[in-house]
């Protein structure tokens, strides 16, 4: 089938990391792919070497501004986390279904524990006005019950994990495999931020902060400023400062890391599969929507007590300072969600089922 996969990017580019991952998948499945991207520059250090099967498409203010510019609707065109498709490819699909080839229309969802998922996901929701009037689109939301969409995960991950080396991986990319607590970092810039690397650098064991590109190196960056340390950390911390990551090799980093920082739906997924222990920062929304959004997280976790505080303070929920993570502990809680999570289908396998039932 021909897929048509709108994105834009709200932050960071985890929407982009979510959907090119979608793709890639559809496309070793052989499907036909046309990824729209209003920040298409990403892909090149996300996937460099691209996907069999996707095209990647600029996706401009004038880019499929009319029917014809849009082209062929396909069988599938899904607008990524409620991203508004252009007129003229809603007017392309409306033409299509006059000719009884309707595309399948779905809005993929955000990620979240929350109620509300299991009860939406694929009710149908018709177009009342606009040039795709009279047509049906269907909720698709991932989650984290059999009641819900699932979650991407690829059909060898479980063997490349468990083939993982390492001490290899670190060596190429310059960090020496020493005896200290390796910790990745890939967040927004919380509060608690200068207080997790006093921790670390008070700590009884060695730590080495491995700090991903963008945000969160800034971030780093002004806290080591503001409290006078050198650039390379203090006491017990080290610091390393990463280049932009292939999806891969984010992968690896965090199989190789001890503890992950995570934000965002496309990092917390892959630390789930990489099932060691981490801290979610939840994407900040009004009126205490992350909040909430976090708590159900939570609940689906089972984390206990000094974990859901760990998450609290991270996210500026609650006073400091961080409590000191349980790593055997809050690891077999991880191992213990992803070996259930692994008993579920997979997003892309219920997707595929899903449009085929629709058509």
């Amino acid at each position: 089938m021909l897929w048509n996969l709108f994105c834009k990017a709200i932050n960071n580019y985890g929407d982009i990391g979510v959907c090119w991952r979608l793709a890639a998948l559809l496309g070793a499945r052989g499907e036909r792919v046309r990824l729209w991207l209003d920040q298409p520059q990403p892909v090149r250090w996300m996937a460099p070497a691209g996907a069999p099967g996707v095209e990647v498409v600029a996706w401009t203010p004038t880019s499929a501004s009319t029917a014809a510019d849009a082209g062929e609707p396909g069988d599938v065109v899904i607008e990524a986390f409620g991203c508004e498709l252009p007129a003229g490819f809603l007017a392309a699909m409306a033409a299509a279904a006059r000719a009884g080839r309707a595309p399948v229309w779905i809005n993929l969802e955000y990620l979240t524990a929350e109620a509300f998922a299991e009860r939406s996901h694929g009710l149908r929701s018709p177009v009342l006005s606009g040039p795709a009037a009279g047509l049906d689109k269907y909720f698709f939301y991932p989650g984290f019950s059999p009641a819900t969409g699932g979650l991407l995960r690829e059909p060898d991950l479980a063997r490349r994990r468990a083939a993982f080396d390492r001490s290899a991986w670190l060596q190429a990319q310059g960090i020496a495999a020493r005896d200290e607590m390796l910790v990745s970092l890939f967040c927004y810039e919380p509060a608690s931020l200068p207080g997790l690397l006093d921790q670390l650098a008070a700590g009884p064991r060695a730590s080495r902060l491995l700090v991903t590109a963008g945000r969160a190196q800034a971030a780093v960056r002004s806290a080591l400023a503001d409290q006078a340390r050198a650039e390379a950390g203090s006491g017990a911390l080290a610091v390393t400062y990463l280049p932009w990551l292939t999806q891969t090799d984010y992968d690896h980093l965090l199989w190789a890391c001890d503890f992950n920082f995570v934000r965002g739906e496309d990092s917390l997924v892959r630390a789930l599969w990489g099932g060691k222990a981490f801290a979610l920062q939840i994407y900040p929304q009004n009126e205490g929507a992350d909040a909430d959004k976090l708590q159900a997280f939570l609940a689906c976790l089972a984390a206990g007590e000094a974990w859901q505080h760990f998450h609290r303070v991270w996210n500026g929920l609650a006073p400091g300072p961080l409590p000191v993570p349980d790593l055997p502990a809050w690891g077999a809680v991880c191992v213990a969600l992803r070996a259930r999570l692994e008993s579920q289908d997979d997003l892309l396998s219920q997707l595929l089922g899903f449009v085929r039932k629709k058509r």
